[in-house]
């Protein structure tokens, strides 16, 4: 990792001031002064600033903007995956996606290494709220939507209910609704207005666990705030 990486994932500021800290020679490295940016530093090192030793971050924590056409995996030997959307400089080999959204569904989606986190935001006894915009076939129906909120049993015998259901647009054609879900069920939102008799066009995730994607366009990430990232350990 580059030392300007490794003080910015620090939080010593921007890449730009940290730059001139290095500029200045107030960084050193096993006792040596840094002498560029782009210097090299392993977990092993140790470093120091203003002759303090620098404590390294271990866990990292990511909100992307899934964009349609990537898959929700670490690697793939034949398809991009979200890890592949990341800058060379946050590459890390122990991050993964928490959860899952399919190829062409998109939206927000946390990137983390951290397992425990992860395992929560995911368990069903969490019950994490997720924010979902979608397009399906034909008209719906206020009645129908107060069924999924009633809840309905899908075809495998699994019982699904919606937190809370809006229509946003409709035409004969097409409707587009605003659904709030808290189980994680597989393929769930499709599923269940499958179960309507109509079809899912578009899907996007708005909100996940009260993080939201605005301001990211498709295929961005950024880092969450310590706010964001004690919220969802609470």
């Amino acid at each position: 990792m580059r030392i300007d990486k490794f003080l910015h994932d620090q939080q010593f500021g921007t890449r730009a001031q940290i730059h001139e800290i290095i500029k200045q020679r107030r960084v050193l490295v096993n006792g040596q002064v840094v002498k560029a940016y782009k210097q090299s530093v392993t977990l092993d090192d140790q470093v120091a600033v203003d002759g303090q030793i620098v404590g390294q971050q271990t866990v990292f924590y990511y909100l992307m903007n899934k964009p349609s056409g990537v898959i929700t995996a670490t690697n793939d030997a034949t398809q991009k995956t979200v890890m592949d959307l990341f800058a060379t400089d946050d590459q890390r080999s122990d991050l993964f996606p928490v959860g899952r959204l399919d190829k062409d569904t998109t939206g927000a989606l946390v990137i983390t290494n951290d397992g425990q986190l992860a395992h929560r935001l995911v368990s069903p006894k969490s019950h994490v709220g997720k924010l979902y915009e979608t397009k399906v076939t034909g008209k719906i129906t206020a009645e129908q939507l107060q069924s999924l909120q009633a809840g309905i049993v899908l075809k495998n015998g699994d019982q699904v209910t919606a937190e809370s259901t809006a229509i946003v647009a409709q035409n004969e054609n097409e409707t587009t609704i605003k659904i709030v879900l808290h189980q994680g069920k597989y393929h769930q939102v499709k599923r269940m207005f499958g179960a309507l008799g109509q079809r899912v066009i578009q899907l996007d995730r708005l909100a996940f666990a009260g993080l939201t994607v605005n301001g990211l366009a498709a295929g961005e990430y950024r880092e969450l705030t310590d706010e964001e990232i004690k919220m969802l350990n609470e």
